[in-house]
This record gives C-alpha cells, sequence and structure tokens, in this order.
C-alpha cells in the first residue's frame, strides 16, 4: 500500500476523532501518540490508551465501503468492536468501550467518587 495514501487516510482519521469528539472525552483515554499504519489491508490509525475499562491499543481503519472498522488490541489479543462505523460515531464507539461502557448510571457514579475522593 501506498505510504503517502497510508499516512493521508491516518490523519483524515485522526482530525475526524479529534473534530467530532469532546476533548473531555478525549482526554480520558489517556492517548499516547498516533501512528499511520496498514492493518489487514487498510489504511489506519492506531493509538496506544490507558483507560478505565480498557488499556492497549486501538486501530481505526478505513475500509473499501467507506466505513470504519474498529478494533481493540493487547496482551489478549485483537477484538473488533465495529465494522461499519461512520466518522462521526468513532468517538462514541472507542468510548463506550475503552471508559464509560454501556451502564451509564454505574459510569456516573464512577465518576462522582473519582471527583470526590
Amino acid at each position: 500500500m501506498d505510504k503517502d495514501y497510508v499516512l493521508q487516510m491516518a490523519n483524515t482519521i485522526k482530525d475526524q476523532l479529534v473534530g467530532m469528539t469532546p476533548l473531555n472525552v478525549i482526554c480520558s483515554w489517556g492517548i499516547e501518540k498516533f501512528v499511520a499504519t496498514e492493518y489487514k489491508g487498510m489504511a489506519a490509525l492506531k493509538f496506544h490508551v490507558n483507560g478505565r475499562l480498557f488499556r492497549g491499543n486501538v486501530i481505526i481503519a478505513y475500509n473499501a465501503f467507506d466505513y470504519y472498522e474498529v478494533y481493540l488490541q493487547n496482551y489478549a489479543g485483537t477484538e473488533c468492536i465495529g465494522e461499519e462505523v461512520y466518522f462521526g460515531e468513532l468517538g462514541g464507539v472507542i468510548d463506550e468501550a475503552i471508559e464509560r461502557g454501556k451502564d451509564e448510571a454505574e459510569y456516573q457514579r464512577f465518576l462522582l467518587k473519582e471527583c470526590f475522593s
């Protein structure tokens, strides 16, 4: 795959993720450096997170159907958490998997405990 294309797509993915996701949400992920890469034959953006529910790499790959595929990768393996994700959904899909979870009330209790401890 052409390196310039991979770099261009990784930058586009990063711009869309950062542009469509509230800053406080992104900051809660504990992101370490963004890297342009290829994954399963697709241009991708990879970054390490240190979230409440998941620690490891997040891979966002652009597929041939104009969707993003989102993967979580750590010592236990790689899991696809979304195969047909629109750019506006990236932050929510990732946040639910690595920080917030599916139970909003539980997450709010966690935040209150963190704020007052």
